[in-house]
């Protein structure tokens, strides 16, 4: 079996979908994009079709250290993207040529499910506790929200009061054990961090998320000492090779790697592999489409420290499309009492609606996350 032809439709909301067809008839769909520059993640898919077309797509490791490894300069968040969009491609077309699912080619199922969790409030979160009591009425029992607008390197303990304030909400409407994650989106700098941290910490969250930047990821043990509270980041981190620096720190208690941007499914299997030596758990980022959720729920079936799930369905993000709309099942993913089930169909489990996809290609997409500024006019991170 040999690789023939790439093709690539960026589809609203903000995504980009890759199709590899194969000489046996046998296609398979990844998801490679940076939300903001999928525009630039095709491209650099489009450099490295060179290295594909011709080639035998079950030798997925071979032809992951090839693209990684080929190239002087690698790493970062286009490159990482584009080698792991196709390499969801590769594992689809490998699973419907074995007539298995891709966890199978892992180990196989450790679990029946997964914990799931919805995003309420959007960027500017607002009545988030009407909204988390919606979502439980639905069903989940597990939201997360944007922690805080803008915030300076020192600013108002206005803002923290609020914070405190919207999840305090949460927590009257929705009960004591209903699960609430608050994202800090690398917004908050480390003097306010730890305040908000420390504040947090009375109304037990299953977690927060991105402190401070990944970058700044030498402030998390400074941080930690201000709550009782586990911390996750990694969204923003690229291969095992990112992700060695968290581990030799110990300074997370869950990772956050993203499938469609850590490097695949097989990447991000060897990292929880080293997160679970670590004592770490695994809660995979995906506030994406369909296939890339797909790639996710493959995963999670094989990797015993994953611990929860995220998924794009009804996210502020997705306007014009939503998570579902891409599916011939609109039910793909059997969503019920909070958990999504095993997908068992060959390799990445979901079927695309492609002539829909073809049809919003078309018209494509131009998304760009906002700018922020402080009230001083400096920029401030979104």
């Amino acid at each position: 079996m040999k690789i023939t032809k790439l093709t690539l439709y960026p589809v609203q909301p903000r995504w980009l979908f890759l199709k590899i067809d194969t000489d046996e008839g046998i296609s398979g769909w990844g998801e490679p994009v940076i939300e903001g520059k999928a525009a630039s993640v095709a491209a650099c898919v489009r450099e490295m079709e060179d290295y594909l077309i011709g080639q035998d797509p079950r030798n997925i490791e071979d032809l992951w250290q090839v693209l990684y490894r080929g190239a002087f300069y690698r790493g970062g968040p286009v490159v990482s993207s584009a080698i792991s969009g196709i390499e969801q491609a590769l594992w689809d077309i490998k699973g419907k040529f074995y007539n298995m699912p891709v966890y199978e080619f892992l180990g196989g199922a450790c679990r029946k499910n997964i914990p799931i969790y919805c995003w309420i409030g959007g960027d500017r979160p607002a009545d988030v506790g009407r909204e988390a009591l919606r979502q439980k009425s639905l069903g989940f029992s597990a939201v997360k929200m944007n922690a805080t607008e803008e915030l300076h390197y020192i600013d108002s303990f206005e803002k923290i009061d609020a914070v405190c304030e919207r999840v305090a909400a949460i927590r009257e409407t929705c009960g004591k054990y209903f699960g609430i994650a608050v994202d800090f989106h690398g917004r908050v700098h480390k003097s306010m961090a730890k305040e908000l941290a420390h504040q947090l910490d009375e109304y037990h969250l299953m977690f927060i998320e991105e402190p401070v930047l990944s970058e700044n990821y030498e402030a998390l043990r400074e941080i930690s000492k201000f709550t009782s509270t586990p911390i996750a980041l990694g969204e923003r981190l690229f291969t095992r090779w990112d992700f060695k620096k968290i581990f030799e720190q110990g300074i997370a208690d869950i990772l956050q790697p993203d499938l469609s941007h850590a490097g695949g499914i097989l990447e991000v299997r060897k990292i929880s592999a080293m997160a679970e030596a670590y004592d770490m758990a695994i809660a995979p980022h995906c506030p994406l489409g369909p296939i890339a959720l797909a790639a996710c729920l493959q995963l999670d079936a094989c990797t015993p420290n994953a611990y929860i799930q995220e998924q794009s369905l009804g996210i502020h993000y997705n306007q014009g499309s939503d998570l579902m709309d891409y599916l011939t099942d609109r039910d793909a993913f059997h969503y019920e009492n909070g958990v999504v089930p095993l997908l068992t169909g060959p390799g990445l489990g979901i079927e695309v609606n492609e002539e829909l996809i073809k049809e919003k290609a078309a018209i494509g997409h131009n998304w760009k996350n906002p700018v922020w500024r402080n009230a001083d006019g400096t920029v401030a991170e979104w």
